[in-house]
């Protein structure tokens, strides 16, 4: 993106992208406290999973192959959850409403900047799901070990 786009405008939008990571981190970090999906035992959603989630969107510039990606790992298994509150479902809502939200407001507030509408929000897409990988493994190792949380889980009435 920054190649072929006004080096200041490539630098404005990196720059909104960056201060646009506070909001990311909330909502993942909501989805996995809030969430339904396999949290604990020989099925749960392991760091792995989204990790491969992480490739996926690292490899591609597409949202819509991440949620077809989201879609066959729930049809694999039921580690993401099934059905309106699980965590896939917030996931591809968030795609399609918070990070799609946030990709329009920074090209609205950097002109010249709109054809690079769907790299910023990739560039969105990977940030969010990098923070949800981090905060998995925290929220195993802290299900699996009593007393060792250092944060309180988020809840949708602390946003």
């Amino acid at each position: 993106m920054t190649q072929r786009l006004d080096p200041k405008v490539a630098l404005n939008v990196q720059k909104a992208i960056r201060q646009a990571e506070d909001e990311l981190v909330i909502a993942i970090e909501t989805a996995l406290d809030n969430c339904e999906y396999s949290k604990t035992g020989d099925k749960k959603l392991e760091e792995s999973q989204f990790n491969n989630l992480l490739r996926v969107a690292d490899t591609t510039d597409s949202s819509e192959v991440i949620k077809n990606f989201i879609c066959y790992q729930v049809g694999r298994d039921k580690k993401w959850g099934r059905g309106e509150n699980s965590l896939a479902a917030q996931i591809i809502r968030d795609i399609n409403v918070t990070l799609k939200a946030k990709a329009n407001q920074i090209v609205a507030d950097n002109p010249g900047s709109s054809e690079y509408n769907k790299d910023i929000l990739i560039q969105l897409i990977r940030r969010y799901i990098g923070y949800g990988s981090r905060y998995l493994l925290y929220l195993n190792k802290i299900r699996d070990e009593e007393n060792i949380s250092v944060v309180e889980p988020r809840t949708s009435e602390s946003i």
